[in-house]
């Protein structure tokens, strides 16, 4: 009786955080589309500070697709010290995007709008070891599609064009793709880190972008300043709360543990897990 009770509470539990949305305002019926927002942003002479003003006012006012909105949950099962653990974390399905499911952008930021995204929204960046394990629990799984570097690269443009590629390889997935799927393998992640910190220039961190098969194109890299931010940069938000063994937990707490952390990050502890803002 007493296994019957905990794992009603558990499903009740899990249900109730699975039902939770980003904590964003409603969108507006009449906000730009994805498309509009692209035109918008590319047509005016925007230095980088004005062009994540601008973002930051879509988001703000709750101008992404619904089917971000709504978490999935990732379980992570581990041993540490021959005790077992299970982490059931939430995050949204696929990299930050403007507009509506029909007509959206994904929109690379610089780590400091991520930030205050995530702050908005009561959620964290993801680690390395998270970026992985979102690959190895995702429905879909895409093929990297790196465009040439150039000096272009950081500009809305390609933005756009590299969005029209992974939208095409969504489309020739047909049925098999559901919109609001865990997706991976479409752009690489910024990251907290340790990395962030110790430098004598503040840093974006980025990792990831998986091969099929599971290998990352992106080492963990540090070498780009925190205004650095191109096409192939995606922002994936993690709600903060998870449940350890069927119990509510902060993962910032987590990550700060001197054992427990080994279930977000094969770096050690992460004590300040987001990115400075000054």
């Amino acid at each position: 009786m007493k296994k019957i009770s905990l794992l009603i509470i558990c499903l009740t539990i899990t249900l109730g955080v699975l039902a939770q949305e980003l904590k964003l305002k409603k969108r507006k019926p009449d906000a730009l589309t994805g498309s509009q927002f692209s035109k918008l942003i590319s047509d005016t002479n925007l230095n980088l500070s004005a062009r994540e003003e601008m973002i930051w006012q879509e988001v703000k006012n709750g101008n992404i697709p619904m089917f971000l909105r709504k978490t999935k949950p990732i379980e992570i099962n581990k041993v540490i010290n021959t005790k077992s653990y299970q982490l059931i974390i939430y995050i949204i399905p696929d990299y930050l995007s403007i507009g509506i499911d029909t007509d959206y952008l994904y929109i690379p930021t610089t780590p400091m709008l991520a930030q205050r995204i995530a702050n908005l929204t009561h959620t964290l960046l993801p680690t390395k070891s998270l970026v992985d394990e979102i690959y190895l629990q995702s429905t879909i799984k895409l093929e990297p599609q790196p465009i040439p570097p150039s000096k272009a690269m950081t500009t809305v443009p390609v933005f756009r064009a590299h969005h029209e590629m992974v939208l095409k390889q969504l489309q020739l997935l047909g049925n098999s793709y559901e919109q609001g799927s865990l997706t991976a393998g479409n752009k690489k992640d910024i990251i907290i880190s340790n990395k962030i910190y110790g430098e004598p220039t503040p840093r974006v961190v980025i990792y990831g972008w998986h091969k099929p098969g599971g290998k990352a194109i992106q080492p963990v890299y540090n070498k780009h300043t925190n205004t650095w931010a191109d096409y192939s940069h995606g922002v994936r938000l993690v709600s903060k709360i998870g449940y350890l063994n069927g119990k509510k937990v902060k993962l910032a707490d987590l990550l700060k543990d001197p054992v427990l952390h080994e279930l977000l990050s094969d770096e050690g502890m992460i004590r300040e897990a987001k990115y400075p803002l000054d």
